[in-house]
């Protein structure tokens, strides 16, 4: 783990999360992702809530993921983000590390948009709290 990041989160898998093989099914990890961005989100004092309830709603255009090394039961794990814009897309490039060994898990790019009112555009709030970044 070599690469500076914005947030990180440090999790722990779960028994229910595992397939037969008894690593974690590759789904999960959608999970673990939305859910740092999710954290991240509430740490820059961003609800998803109050977005919605002033017709402001971010979703998830694509994900891009590559598999690197599978995490088991009971594994802690940190997940870490960064943040760039391009055009009107937040990029989220994530990575996955096991926390014993900071072997690298997965490496994701997730690109989201907004929708303003049912319309595709810039979110002055989002550009306002993330501008540190970009």
């Amino acid at each position: 783990m070599n690469k500076d990041y914005i947030f990180q989160l440090e999790m722990n898998v779960r028994d229910y999360e595992c397939d037969i093989q008894g690593i974690v099914n590759n789904a999960n990890y959608l999970h673990y992702l939305e859910h740092t961005r999710h954290q991240f989100l509430l740490t820059e004092g961003i609800s998803f809530i109050k977005l919605h309830d002033q017709g402001i709603d971010c979703v998830v255009a694509r994900i891009t993921v590559s598999f690197k090394t599978p995490l088991r039961s009971d594994d802690a794990f940190l997940s870490c983000l960064n943040l760039r814009k391009e055009g009107v897309r937040y990029v989220f490039e994530q990575d996955i590390y096991r926390k014993a060994d900071h072997q690298l898990c997965i490496r994701a790019k997730v690109d989201t948009v907004c929708i303003v009112h049912g319309k595709l555009a810039e979110c002055q709030e989002l550009n306002e709290a993330f501008g540190k970044y970009f």
